[in-house]
């Protein structure tokens, strides 16, 4: 990185600090931690700007919101979301949510490529014609400005922050015949969904049941309230229904829906709490959240606009870079204050496709962006929004970066020219791509392949996970091996492997606290211990070139840069 000496802005006593990066995201969430994370793996000097002390956004110790995807057990995102969830469980098997931040946080420390800049918000963007220049942010803790000269930028805020380039936007609810969204109103408005403010719960012996006192002011509900009648049980609950702000400004409005939103909460888990009925009798108010989580509001227009009938229809686009499944889950603006259901699930398939096009501007020539705040309407949000495809959408992101870095183009420039470049590198960092195959390399295609026992036909198919009930995986127990004997002794320039890590599993952080405790840990089925052994000269030897003991990832790539081998 190159960081230039401190100097002070023009009438300010405030220093500012100057980096050059080839690609800066901003926003820390899970789609800007991914994107960050793929683009310094891939050799772009990369920076992350997050105006929050930790990482993760909603699936952060601060918001604490499920890290939800696509439907079906088969259908788990896998990639760079997979590696984080399987450190997790590595690392905070009692799932703590402090250590699921070191855990976030860790992984960003780890690459040599990426530099942090934590509790830090931008406020300009300097343009260079139809190009960002360059970002300022505040660094809340440091109190210094902070510039990032970039060659690409990435919004993964969820706010849209760089729409100050004046990236084209969209904001609110398409009407129905724009672009014949049957689920879409009749009339196009500004309204969104709202905001959450989630409580989490411990479990207790319902005889040490306390009542709850509510500061002076938290709302009084009566016992005939028509959402807490329908929804107010404590058991199994994160509380997403405490919601409110789809009928005001997200953005502008964040204070007073903030405010609002903990007279909600608050005066809902009295209401839960203090019940004659005692159903909140046998829990207490573990933690309480200061800081909403957000579904929608600015949304950037890409190439493509993703549309309501197209996830319908299962995404079959050319240019797939990963996968969504959750239902267009479709929030009344009126959250809270709604009379009918707090949300309307309309189906979506499992999996369907997202195109590269709706992830960069349409205007902007060298503006990513991922997460909520994608090219989609907003029927279409309302399905892609969800942590879990932001996370894809996120690695997608920072794959295509590194390589525009790579060729000297632009996000549309990938979509012209390397396209098939950015969808195989995805798959072989274990991205799904619905419908594609990985491409398998020559070596491992000219190879004679024996196994210790089964069929090994699967471990070189181009697919590695479950599929629609087919089990694309080579089944070994402890001692097996698999053997691939090449033609003639060549350089070997890496081992790849996946392991199997349970997709089926979602491996989510909790959102109550039972009283046996949380626990989670890596699968079993993953490969702990292995080693990598090369066939010697003679022919007839093995010598070990790798080892691996207590493994907890899915994806290994061992590098061999000084073996050969030959039969």
């Amino acid at each position: 990185m190159s960081i230039t000496d401190a100097t002070l802005a023009p009438g300010s006593t405030a220093p500012v600090e100057t980096i050059s990066v080839d690609f800066c995201v901003v926003g820390g969430g899970m789609a800007g931690l991914c994107a960050a994370l793929a683009a310094a793996r891939h050799g772009a000097r990369t920076a992350i700007i997050q105006d929050r002390a930790v990482f993760g956004g909603n699936a952060s110790s601060e918001i604490r919101m499920w890290i939800c995807g696509a439907h079906g057990a088969d259908n788990k995102e896998a990639g760079i979301l997979e590696e984080i969830q399987l450190a997790n469980q590595y690392c905070n098997p009692g799932l703590k949510y402090a250590l699921w931040d070191v855990v976030l946080h860790g992984k960003a420390r780890e690459e040599p490529n990426l530099t942090t800049l934590l509790s830090c918000a931008v406020t300009a963007v300097e343009m260079d014609g139809s190009r960002i220049a360059a970002v300022r942010a505040w660094h809340l803790t440091r109190q210094c400005w902070v510039v990032v000269k970039s060659t690409h930028f990435a919004d993964c805020s969820g706010d849209s922050v760089l729409r100050l380039s004046g990236a084209q936007c969209r904001w609110g609810r398409e009407g129905r015949e724009e672009f014949d969204e049957p689920a879409a109103p009749a009339v196009a408005d500004r309204k969104t969904m709202g905001n959450s403010l989630l409580l989490q719960l411990r479990q207790i012996d319902p005889k040490d049941h306390v009542a709850f006192i509510p500061p002076s002011w938290a709302h009084r509900f009566p016992l005939d309230h028509f959402r807490l009648v329908k929804t107010g049980r404590p058991q199994g609950d994160n509380f997403w229904w405490l919601e409110i702000g789809g009928l005001m400004d997200t953005v502008a409005d964040a204070d007073r829906i903030r405010d609002e939103l903990q007279r909600i909460a608050l005066g809902a888990w009295a209401w839960i709490k203090n019940h004659p009925d005692g159903r909140g009798h046998g829990w207490e108010l573990e933690w309480f959240g200061s800081l909403p989580g957000k579904r929608e509001n600015v949304r950037y227009v890409g190439d493509h606009l993703l549309k309501q009938k197209e996830v319908e229809g299962c995404g079959r686009f050319d240019d797939i870079i990963g996968h969504g499944g959750w239902s267009m889950d479709d929030h009344p603006p009126a959250a809270f204050e709604h009379r009918g259901e707090p949300t309307i699930f309309h189906p979506a398939p499992s999996p369907y496709g997202i195109p590269y096009r709706c992830l960069y501007s349409a205007n902007v020539d060298n503006l990513f962006f991922a997460g909520r705040n994608i090219s989609a309407t907003h029927m279409a949000l309302s399905s892609t929004r969800v942590m879990a495809t932001c996370a894809v959408l996120g690695q997608a992101v920072g794959t295509a970066a590194a390589l525009a870095v790579r060729h000297g183009t632009t996000p549309r420039g990938i979509y012209q020219r390397h396209l098939r470049r950015l969808q195989a590198t995805l798959m072989d960092d274990d991205q799904w791509l619905p419908g594609f195959r990985r491409p398998v390399s020559a070596l491992a295609r000219q190879a004679a392949l024996t196994v210790s026992a089964g069929d090994g036909a699967a471990l070189r198919d181009g697919i590695d996970r479950r599929v629609s009930g087919d089990w694309h995986a080579w089944t070994a127990s402890a001692g097996g091996w698999a053997a691939y004997r090449l033609p003639a002794a060549q350089k070997v320039g890496r081992v790849r492997l996946v392991g199997d890590s349970m997709l089926h599993h979602c491996k989510r952080m909790p959102c109550s606290f039972p009283s046996a405790g949380n626990r989670d840990e890596v699968p079993a089925t993953l490969p702990r211990d292995l080693r990598i052994q090369v066939l010697e000269a003679d022919g007839t030897s093995w010598r070990d070139a790798v080892t691996i003991t207590d493994n907890h990832r899915r994806l290994l790539q061992i590098p061999l840069d000084a073996v050969t081998a030959g039969v």
